[in-house]
């Protein structure tokens, strides 16, 4: 395991045409990477920025991972519906996967992921296709890592809640089910790595078991690392021993499990 990690910052093009940011972490002894991830800071897509998995980036670049952090915009700051952040999503996992093959890591070495919100951003883009709703032909990504997401099981909420979260997500009413993943599980899902609270006051850990069951019975690989009475967010650096469980593996996950496909 390399010591630390080299940092730079580059920006990309938001589907509106507008810079985001894009923080890139890579092995501080110039070792060529290994297996690449690109992850989506959470916030309930109206607040956090990119600095915020930054911690996890450096952490995972110190163990032979390009790792990078990026943006997208919010609603309310220039975001109107999910539907443009996970627009900019899309744009920021395509700038990733060119600068990763200028490091020598092909398509087959690029996961994506995030924290809560940003992880349900990712889990759209490879799972949902661009025009959806309707299951993506091709998931973009090898494979996704999910810390505490949220939107697995968006039916599974009472009428009112769901009403209450198309407004804030900026979409009409009875659309809340095309975000919803558990609705988009098909034969070819990419494998994921979830690592959740078994006490998450956002999404509930039966929502997760069951997302991961029907992966499951779909015939795709899913991962579920459950944390006891670990809440929302347990995994940010605050919480040394899970952040380090968390990073630790992580990249168990991309450098034994992605590398070896």
């Amino acid at each position: 395991m390399t010591t630390a990690s080299r940092e730079s910052s580059t920006p990309f093009q938001a589907a509106d045409g507008s810079d985001l940011p894009l923080l890139v972490f890579e092995p501080g002894d110039g070792t060529p990477p290994r297996a690449g991830i690109v992850m989506f800071h959470g916030g309930a897509l109206r607040q956090g920025s990119a600095d915020t998995l930054a911690p996890h980036c450096r952490a995972l670049a110190a163990r032979g991972i390009l790792a990078a952090s990026a943006g997208y915009r919010l609603l309310g700051h220039g975001a109107a519906s999910i539907d443009d952040c996970i627009a900019d999503v899309r744009r920021a996992i395509e700038q990733f996967a060119r600068l990763a093959d200028q490091r020598g890591l092909g398509a087959s070495r690029l996961v994506s992921g995030g924290s809560s919100a940003g992880a349900h951003l990712a889990l759209v883009a490879a799972m949902i296709a661009p025009n959806g709703p309707a299951p993506a032909p091709k998931p973009g990504v090898a494979a996704v890592v999910a810390l505490n997401p949220a939107g697995l099981d968006l039916r599974s909420l009472a009428p009112d809640a769901q009403r209450g979260l198309e407004q804030r997500a900026g979409i009409r009413e009875g659309r809340l089910t095309d975000y919803s993943m558990i609705e988009f599980v098909r034969p070819g899902s990419p494998p994921i790595l979830i690592h959740h609270g078994t006490r998450d006051e956002v999404e509930p850990i039966d929502s997760v078991r069951r997302f991961r069951d029907a992966m499951e019975r779909s015939g795709n690989e899913c991962t579920l690392r459950e944390y006891e009475h670990a809440e929302h967010g347990f995994h940010y650096p605050g919480n040394s021993t899970h952040f380090d469980d968390v990073i630790a593996d992580t990249a168990r996950f991309l450098l034994d499990r992605i590398t070896a496909r």
